[in-house]
């Protein structure tokens, strides 16, 4: 009872103090106030064309330790009001929200924004605008900015200029705007249900199992209908995610929700009244530990397919020139142990630190994946440069002049050149990993950073573990060859996979910096088309199969399934006769909307196949590596 008069207590407060802070700003002119959260308008494209769209971005940036507030704030705050000021022809959408946080602040539920964040509005323009009329838009904007001792109401007029114009959008505006719109939450293809129960009240929601969450939220945007501050219990039942908290209030009929998933992913939610089936197994919450089993199962596939690799054309010249240099090295079985240790630390220390790059960049909210650095022109221009470098090394043009001396890398060996080519092999390995490795490194997606960690670190160690074998296993160090000539001739001929590599780097950075590219890219298969949400909801509507892929120029098997599988014309005649609707996901320079539907399949790179089969609830993830009569059975050829 004492801490419910606490809590009245301290509510009337905050009631008292917003009062007094509306009637201040009501009588202060706008021009002598400034705010607590800095509001801009800005315009994807400053000249939108007369009977199109484009989309408002409202940036609201909050002083430390301040906050803004979502559609529906909670048991305390309110979301933002904007009063237009519009041309005529010109009508603006409702803002579309970001996926807030929850913060409890003297036992009340706040819905809030504690970082600088975007509302989104889309802009019609009426066909019977005139090109080059003024559509200069302005309104007054009022919402509440909080901290935890106070709330101010707070308003601001905001304004953006805009010409009637060709709709074109600048390259930056796009990459800003997508960034924007990938952390808004993606709408669910299917109606929930929700029913009251005593004072429990119990939603549905239709997720498929394959679909990664973690430290789950519901937000209900519909008001009287839950205890916002009461616990949620999350559970899955089959396809369903079983939600249970306490209820207060009446509402009735359809309500509109968000379910937060976890790393700033959510799903907009309809739910209409109707039976909830049964809690199932529940879904721990952030403070319940982990998954060992798959944790365990996570780590043993990251050691497996870094393994695996050594078997790429990137990393297997490498790998043999660094065996042989122990060959050469004579029998000094310390020199060896010393060598292979140094050789793992680097592969393992390098894959660590791409992880803990790779987890601060999504933790910061950028939706990112593993072979991110691929993604950006200049880390693939050095990356050709060094693979270069090597092939020309290899080849006996040079000695390579780094990474601790010219010939000591691969031949001379020690502790410094086992240690920079056990880091070589990690970084150059990044574009094979996906393949190989989708669902270990999916893992990440769902476990603590300390859990992710050393998944990553499997992956370098799988990679050093048969260099680790030969320098620890003298059996294995006595089967290698004898030193002699041929080392020469073996040597110049591991310059052949590692100038395929840089071929393959070189085609890539042509393709980036191709302005056109990425337009073209996403025809890879005869009559596909590019993916987007919107794109595949629209396809599914059809009642046809839909296949959906998602692929990057740097990623081997993705483009060797495409020459293998996919574009092949036996299968692409099958798909033409059954109707197949194909859309392809290009990640080769990063799409956050392509980031985070990766990350809804628990993958956090490519390739991903989904086959989407009529009617079906959910798709179907089909292996990675893929054959032409597994289409063509899918398709029902």
């Amino acid at each position: 009872m004492e801490r419910r008069q606490d809590g009245f207590v301290t509510m009337a407060w905050r009631g008292a103090l917003a009062l007094l802070a509306l009637a201040v700003v009501a009588w202060t002119p706008a021009a002598a106030r400034s705010t607590h959260i800095t509001p801009k308008l800005v315009a994807e494209s400053a000249a939108p064309a007369p009977g199109g769209t484009t989309t408002l971005a409202l940036t609201m940036v909050p002083e430390k330790t301040w906050h803004g507030y979502w559609s529906n704030g909670g048991d305390a705050g309110f979301g933002l009001q904007v009063e237009w000021n519009a041309p005529e022809g010109v009508t603006v959408e409702p803002f579309r929200y970001p996926v807030p946080d929850a913060l409890i602040l003297f036992g009340m539920m706040n819905h809030v924004y504690e970082h600088p964040y975007a509302l989104l509005a889309d802009v019609r323009i009426d066909k019977s605008v005139a090109p080059g009329t003024d559509l200069t838009l302005s309104g007054v904007a009022n919402w509440l900015a909080c901290t935890d001792k106070v709330c101010v109401p707070e308003k601001a007029v905001i304004s953006v200029a805009l010409k009637a114009g060709d709709g074109k959008v600048a390259a930056s505006d796009r990459e800003r705007f997508d960034a924007w719109r990938a952390l808004l939450p993606q709408p669910l293809d299917r109606h929930g249900t929700w029913e009251p129960r005593g004072d429990t009240v119990r939603f549905a929601i239709p997720l498929p199992a394959s679909t990664a969450i973690d430290a789950p939220h519901l937000f209900v945007e519909t008001r009287n209908l839950v205890d916002y501050a009461a616990t949620q219990n999350f559970s899955r039942n089959g396809n369903h995610i079983i939600v249970e908290t306490r209820t207060k209030g009446d509402a009735a009929g359809t309500i509109t929700a968000l379910l937060k998933l976890g790393s700033g992913r959510g799903l907009s939610l309809q739910l209409d009244p109707g039976a909830v089936p049964a809690a199932g197994k529940a879904i721990a919450g952030p403070s319940s530990g982990i998954d060992m089993a798959l944790f365990w199962t996570a780590l043993g596939g990251a050691i497996l397919g870094g393994l695996i690799l050594n078997l790429m054309p990137c990393v297997f010249p490498i790998l043999s020139l660094k065996a042989l240099s122990l060959a050469r090295s004579g029998g000094d079985v310390r020199a060896a142990k010393v060598e292979a240790l140094a050789y793992t630390a680097g592969a393992a220390l390098t894959a660590l630190l791409l992880g803990a790059i790779l987890l601060g960049l999504r933790a910061a909210g950028e939706q990112v994946g593993w072979a991110f650095q691929l993604q950006h022109p200049l880390s693939v221009f050095l990356l050709l440069l060094l693979a270069i470098a090597i092939t020309l090394n290899l080849a006996g043009v040079y000695e390579l002049p780094s990474f601790g001396g010219g010939q000591r890398l691969a031949d001379r060996g020690g502790a410094a050149g086992g240690f920079w080519t056990g880091a070589l092999a990690a970084f150059v390995a990044t574009p094979c990993s996906g393949p190989l490795l989708g669902a270990a490194l999916g893992a990440t997606l769902v476990l603590p950073a300390w859990a992710a960690l050393p998944i990553f670190g499997g992956l370098g160690f799988g990679i050093a573990l048969p260099f680790l074998a030969i320098g620890f296993v003298p059996a294995l160090r006595n089967r290698l060859p004898k030193p002699g000539p041929w080392m020469a001739r073996f040597r110049k001929w591991m310059a052949v996979p590692m100038a395929l590599t840089a071929l393959a780097l070189a085609v890539l950075l042509w393709r980036q910096i191709d302005s056109g590219w990425q337009d073209r890219g996403a025809q890879t298969a005869a009559s596909a088309n590019s993916f987007s949400p919107a794109a595949l909801v629209k396809a599914r509507a059809t009642g046809k199969p839909v296949f959906v892929y998602f692929t990057a120029d740097w990623c081997l098997s993705c483009k060797a399934n495409e020459a293998g599988a996919i574009n092949r014309e036996a299968v692409q005649d099958v798909f033409k006769d059954k109707g197949v609707v194909t859309l392809v996901g290009d990640w080769t320079n990063g799409d956050p909307v392509i980031t985070r539907t990766l990350a809804e399949h628990g993958r956090n790179s490519v390739p991903l196949y989904l086959w989407y089969a009529p009617g079906a609830a959910k798709p179907e993830i089909l292996p990675q590596i893929l054959t032409p009569g597994l289409l063509t059975d899918k398709a029902g050829g």
